[in-house]
């Protein structure tokens, strides 16, 4: 029998090169100039069972089986292999997956052999280019000698040519991290889960921090990756977090500081030192372009970002009644998420230096003129101002969402920023005093779309023009003054009930729709005279009967 196997042995072994030369399949020398080990087809392996191969796990149960003192025939039967087979593993002593040799030769052969120096050459002068690419410029220079269903095999020829010849990777060196050592931050856009609030989209980024030792994050909701966005979220987050790292790394702050002038460059980057002196902070950043050094957020990013569309499909609405019941549902996340993390946060909440006595809340200062517009230039968007400002100089402080506009030391009034630039915010209570005086310039005033408050003022304006367009304006304007002077919720309500009834709204229509009813006369009331006698007369008659 051992003959009989060795001649099965040594029959296998000298079948598959003769099925080579039959095939005449050539070797990766052949068509590479190389070396061998890249051939056409896929890398096999052989073992001496052939087809019948048993699996390591048959293998394992036959040795089990043998181990409680089965016989040969019992455990193979247990096993599911004859008894010869079982033999041979106990012989060998070895699993199926430790006998098998990886396959040298080409079951076929390759069909780019002949143009694989040519695609070699260009691999070698431009190792970034795609199998796509350069099967796209094959079929060009040899029409019909390629098909589509070939291009899988060019991208395997190609990913073990680089695996063999092509440039190295960047190698990733793994960190280990200290508690209180550094956190990390960046913005994460938000867009992707489809938020809504009150039915209208809410385009929004996240401010993220997160401790690298213990991955306990902080949050903050903002609307673009300025300077002013950084610093106000990394205050947020750092006195929600309770305590102070040694180091902050963020990314090259290129996005805060590129829209703003040289000048402003060098304040924005003094600030920043400033913000992190005032923490005793170390800052670090990473080189441009490169963000997998700020690796511990970004990978944070993705999995906050899942664990919030998740939270949104349990949910099953991801529309909000406003911002505040929003940001309730992420600040709920977080702190769930943080919840997982508490035998780290244990040690580095030990490590973490205490916060200083009161945030810096620090933010941009500029001064701006007022133009006899009534408008300010703010980063390049125009707001308007009361026009009692006129040739004044204000200082207006920037945060993140609001611009507060000083005169000295008096704080003036606070307005919403605008995002970009070129935009332009203006409202009419600012300008209405002296437009009512010149309604003419209505018409054709640069700002005038900002002079409807609301979808029914338009409406109003719309209705107005359909009727008497000539004094279309001048009645509108008017009843901006009236809105001004008394109330706007009032006058929206007045013109939404007059476009219901198709009433045309004009001004006198809309004031005494709203004019509050006159005061009644109090009637005048005689002082009445009070006569006691009668209690003496009863006084006096009860003591007669008495």
């Amino acid at each position: 029998m051992e003959l009989a196997e060795a001649g099965d042995e040594q029959h296998q072994s000298e079948e598959h090169p003769s099925v080579q030369r039959e095939l005449g399949c050539p070797t990766l020398d052949n068509w590479t100039g190389r070396s061998q080990g890249c051939g056409g087809g896929r890398i096999m392996t052989l073992s001496d069972e052939g087809s019948g191969m048993k699996r390591d796990s048959e293998v394992l149960l036959m040795r089990r089986e043998r181990a409680k003192g089965r016989s040969q025939e019992q455990a193979a039967a247990r096993a599911g292999m004859s008894v010869r087979t079982l033999r041979r593993y106990e012989r060998r002593g070895k699993l199926p997956s430790q006998l098998q040799e990886p396959r040298t030769y080409l079951t076929r052969p390759s069909p780019f052999a002949e143009d694989w120096p040519w695609i070699a050459s260009q691999l070698e002068r431009d190792p970034a280019l795609q199998g796509t690419t350069l099967f796209g410029l094959l079929k060009e220079l040899h029409p019909g000698r390629y098909q589509a269903g070939q291009l899988r095999t060019l991208h395997r020829q190609i990913a073990a040519w680089r695996a063999q010849y092509g440039p190295g990777h960047e190698v990733i060196f793994p960190q280990i991290h200290e508690p209180g050592e550094a956190a990390q931050s960046d913005f994460t856009y938000m867009n992707s889960l489809g938020v809504t609030l009150g039915g209208v989209p809410f385009p929004h980024l996240v401010f993220h921090l997160v401790l690298v030792y213990s991955n306990v994050e902080a949050i903050q909701i903002c609307f673009s990756e300025s300077y002013e966005s950084l610093v106000e979220g990394f205050e947020t987050c750092l006195w929600r977090v309770g305590g102070v790292p040694r180091q902050h790394r963020t990314d090259h702050l290129s996005a805060a500081i590129r829209p703003l002038d040289p000048d402003a460059r060098t304040q924005a980057r003094e600030r920043y030192r400033l913000l992190m002196a005032h923490y005793h902070l170390e800052p670090t950043t990473n080189n441009v372009g490169v963000a997998h050094e700020n690796g511990d957020v970004e990978q944070e990013h993705y999995r906050f970002k899942d664990a919030v569309d998740q939270a949104l499909r349990v949910r099953g609405s991801r529309d909000f009644a406003n911002r505040g019941a929003y940001d309730r549902l992420l600040q709920q996340l977080v702190s769930q998420r943080n919840l997982t993390r508490q035998v780290r946060w244990a040690e580095e909440r030990q490590a973490l230096r205490p916060l200083p006595l009161t945030p810096l809340l620090a933010c941009r200062e500029v001064r701006v003129p007022v133009s006899r517009f009534s408008t300010i230039r703010v980063l390049q968007n125009t707001y308007s101002v009361p026009s009692r400002l006129i040739g004044t100089t204000l200082l207006v402080r920037v945060r993140s969402e609001t611009l507060e506009v000083y005169r000295a030391t008096a704080h003036l009034l606070s307005m919403p920023r605008l995002l970009g630039t070129g935009q332009h915010s203006i409202d009419y209570r600012h300008v209405i005093w002296s437009l009512v005086r010149k309604p003419g310039a209505f018409a054709h005033y640069r700002y005038r779309d900002d002079l409807f408050p609301s979808l029914t003022f338009r409406r109003a304006y719309d209705a107005l023009q359909g009727q008497a367009p000539e004094r279309a304006d001048r009645h509108y304007v008017r009843l901006l003054h009236l809105a001004a002077s008394t109330s706007e919720s009032e006058i929206e309500t007045a013109l939404g009930l007059l476009l219901e009834q198709h009433v045309v709204p004009t001004f006198d229509v809309v004031r005494d729709l709203t004019r509050p009813p006159s005061a009644q006369r109090v009637p005048q009331l005689s002082q009445p005279r009070l006569d006691l006698s009668v209690y003496d007369r009863l006084l006096s008659q009860e003591a007669a009967r008495a």
